[in-house]
């Protein structure tokens, strides 16, 4: 334990796989208590049986709930949101209900979840916040990611704004632009495709680097932006994707 976030205490949403599990355990091993929050109550007891981790199932669909959730929970100095959905198609297979849901998932549950620490952080004068966003957003166009980009675009655009209505109040707020990682949430979707091989080395030739990338890898650059080493960042964009974009 390095200790970079020792004290400290932090949100993850979608803890209990792939990004999210990885940044809840790498919160806890930087000496923080880390709240891990996801809806899938059986895979968050995959997580480390550590004193500084609490579980909770929890919606961030559910605006009242999230607007309660905190009593118990106290100040919160970090809070990663993670929790998103990969829509796959074009603007033609995406009707308005299935647009609706990506942008509830991955936009509007950011926006209750910052709605609800960010009053306790600006009493306190300090905070980060770190939002997931894509390479497939306003990024870089990504075929058959029509509603995937336009709600990761719309992070974007949500991160710039509370990072410039905060900045002289001591929160920060920065989203992270993974390209394809390795995640059950991948693999899921690549047997989704019927010939699971031929679509995994797809994927992974459209990575110059040569492989996916590792959730711990990004956890690493979560852990960065949720401490005070990165007290003069925020409203950036952070590409983490194997020269995807290069």
């Amino acid at each position: 334990m390095s200790g970079r976030l020792l004290g400290k205490t932090a949100i993850v949403t979608a803890a209990a796989q792939g990004i999210g599990r990885a940044t809840a355990e790498a919160f806890a091993r930087e000496g923080a208590l880390v709240w891990a929050l996801d809806i899938n109550e059986e895979r968050l007891g995959d997580l480390p049986d550590l004193p500084n981790i609490v579980r909770r199932r929890f919606d961030v669909l559910d605006g009242a709930a999230v607007a309660t959730a905190f009593a118990d929970i106290g100040p919160v100095d970090a809070l990663f949101n993670c929790a998103g959905f990969v829509h796959s198609g074009t603007i033609l297979d995406c009707d308005e209900a299935a647009l609706d849901f990506s942008f509830d998932l991955n936009v509007k549950s950011m926006h209750r979840m910052i709605r609800a620490v960010l009053p306790g952080m600006l009493e306190r004068g300090r905070g980060a916040i770190v939002n997931m966003s894509s390479v497939s957003s306003s990024v870089k166009a990504v075929p058959n990611r029509y509603a995937y980009s336009v709600t990761k675009a719309a992070v974007i655009g949500l991160t710039k704004s509370v990072a410039a209505d905060t900045v002289a109040h001591g929160v920060r707020c920065n989203a992270i632009c993974p390209g394809t990682v390795d995640s059950p949430s991948l693999q899921e979707r690549l047997r989704a495709q019927g010939d699971y091989e031929a679509t995994r080395a797809a994927f992974v030739a459209r990575q110059p680097v040569g492989r996916f990338g590792r959730p711990e890898e990004i956890a690493e650059l979560v852990v960065y932006l949720a401490s005070d080493a990165s007290a003069y960042t925020t409203g950036a964009i952070h590409v983490i994707d194997g020269g995807w974009t290069a």
